[in-house]
């Protein structure tokens, strides 16, 4: 990309130099700031989201809802609306509906006649996207709450270039990124393609075994069909104990050592006492991830969130794993706000059990092939990470002019 002829120094750390044609101005020359409540209710409910404004679902009584929606502030089509209250997860966007917004939110518009909303809008989400504006929040930001203030808001400087600039960074932008974003959007597809590869190698080994040419039987259970005839079935239950744990979050808390925790989302931290002596499995019984199933090292602890699995001398850990892995969970869970599995029902799950050298076989098998795909899934991951970091400076660079859009 090539760059404008000449430059200055904006006198602003985060923005550096700006083209010597360019302008810096304080947002109360832009936009002016508006507060206009409602009164009255039957107004879309708008939302600000890391995604955009979005029409708030306020019948399913999901997420958090207001007892009165008069008391909130109208946006109108083409306003500017942020969440200023939290400069970490919140954001800004052009709403593209008439409605209301939390009286907690900022809504303003373009005063300035010759502008173009939309460079404006990349600039001012830029300003999340790189944390500019947190180095200028105010309160306490361990408590989502590091705000924006108006006072501050309205005394921050932007790089102003002509309406006709404007226009073409924003227009630049909007097909690059769309560009890029569609790539973004295939690869995203294909990882899911190769998760599906996966799990469904994983349940034609540990349903089918490794050999198509052997003789196969009936086993009764409607959703595993036919297995190899040597195989046994048999509820898991019958294969391994059950243990739990009573540690908590709180508990741990400030506790520091040589021994790993594990918690529903897998490893967390480490602490200087352990529970458990052998490897063993822990499958997620609570809340977010229910189901959710890995192995967990030797000298470690988990939390009371996790039920804890071994395996007795018919089975393998890696095999019992891989079982565990292909259940349903969504079966057995109870309760909708903190979902909940339990172990008398999941584990009263009949499965189909080989002898325990094709169990190894088959551990081999998966762990072999799942190998070579999770290979090209984190590759794919990468480079969607890479092309996230270059969607990000390449936004910068054009609104702030290091690069030259014609």
């Amino acid at each position: 990309m090539i760059k404008y002829d000449s430059y200055k120094s904006s006198g602003i750390e985060w923005l550096g130099e700006i083209p010597s044609h360019w302008e810096n101005k304080k947002i109360k020359y832009i936009f002016k700031i508006k507060k206009q409540i409602a009164g009255t209710v039957g107004f879309d409910v708008l939302s600000i989201t890391q995604q955009g404004i979005k029409i708030k679902d306020i019948e399913s009584g999901g997420g958090q809802l207001s007892m009165d929606y008069s008391k909130y502030q109208l946006v109108k089509k083409g306003d500017f609306a942020m969440n200023h209250m939290d400069l970490l997860t919140g954001y800004v966007d052009i709403s593209k509906y008439d409605g209301v917004t939390s009286p907690d939110y900022r809504v303003f518009y373009l005063t300035e006649k010759e502008s173009a909303p939309k460079y404006f809008l990349y600039l001012m989400q830029m300003g999340y996207q790189n944390k500019i504006f947190y180095a200028q929040g105010q309160g306490s930001s361990q408590l989502g709450r590091w705000r924006f203030a108006s006072e501050e808001f309205n005394n921050f400087f932007l790089p102003v270039p002509t309406k006709k600039e404007q226009e073409a960074i924003a227009n630049f932008l909007d097909k690059k990124l769309e560009q890029v974003d569609n790539y973004i959007s295939k690869q995203k597809e294909l990882i899911e393609l190769l998760k599906e590869k996966k799990n469904s190698l994983i349940n034609q080994a540990v349903t089918k075994g490794l050999d198509p040419n052997v003789e196969y039987k009936e086993s009764d259970i409607e959703w595993l069909g036919k297995i190899p005839k040597h195989w046994e079935v048999k509820k898991i239950k019958y294969f391994v104990n059950k243990n739990s744990s009573s540690l908590t979050a709180e508990s741990i808390k400030n506790n520091s050592g040589n021994y790993k925790i594990y918690g529903a989302s897998g490893y967390l931290q480490n602490i200087n006492f352990y529970n458990e002596n052998d490897e063993y499995i822990a499958i997620v019984k609570d809340g977010a991830g229910v189901g959710r199933t890995f192995i967990c090292e030797s000298k470690s602890s988990t939390l009371g969130t996790l039920d804890i699995l071994r395996t007795n001398k018919y089975v393998i850990l890696k095999f019992l794993l891989f079982v565990l892995k292909n259940i349903n969970y969504d079966l057995y869970i109870h309760g909708s706000t903190i979902p909940h599995i339990y172990y008398k029902e999941y584990s009263s799950n009949k499965v189909a059990f080989p002898p325990k050298k094709e169990q190894q076989q088959i551990v081999e098998y998966i762990e072999k092939e799942s190998s070579k795909i999770d290979k090209v899934i984190i590759t794919k991951e990468d480079e969607i990470k890479l092309l996230d970091e270059y969607k990000q400076s390449l936004i910068s660079s054009a609104v702030t002019g290091k690069i030259k859009v014609s």
